[in-house]
């Protein structure tokens, strides 16, 4: 009889404000000006053994996370933080198969709207 345990253990990987510069938007100022960008991943990730070997070559390396992170989001210009996002969150699941779920928040402080605020924010989870 199979080990349930082993084949239903997952764990959550969660990344917060990983910020870079950066040239999305839908108006030509925000393309010629650019701005910080705020990203959060949550990845919910099956080990397949990785966590019991203590084997980093099988499991999720967030160094890699972040630096393919940044590949898209510094990258060619999007209008829709949307579609950043779901960018963000199919690349990841690609490169990790260990990834059963990816949740990709964006966030940007200097959105062009008339009046003040924080920021405006999205998240994207892939695959629904």
């Amino acid at each position: 009889m199979p080990d349930r345990r082993r084949t239903e253990l997952s764990y959550v990987l969660r990344m917060k404000n990983c910020a870079f510069f950066a040239r999305h938007g839908v108006h030509a100022e925000e393309e010629t000006l650019g701005q910080r960008f705020y990203v959060d991943a949550e990845l919910r990730v099956n080990p397949d053994g990785s966590l019991a070997d203590d084997s980093i070559a099988n499991t999720v390396d967030y160094g890699i996370v972040f630096a393919e992170i940044e590949r898209i989001i510094t990258g060619r210009r999007r209008h829709l933080i949307e579609a950043l996002a779901l960018d963000v969150a199919q690349s990841l699941c690609r490169r990790f198969p260990q990834i059963a779920k990816a949740s990709i928040t964006v966030r940007k402080p200097n959105a062009p709207v008339a009046g003040v605020l924080d920021h405006v924010e999205v998240t994207v989870a892939w695959p629904e």
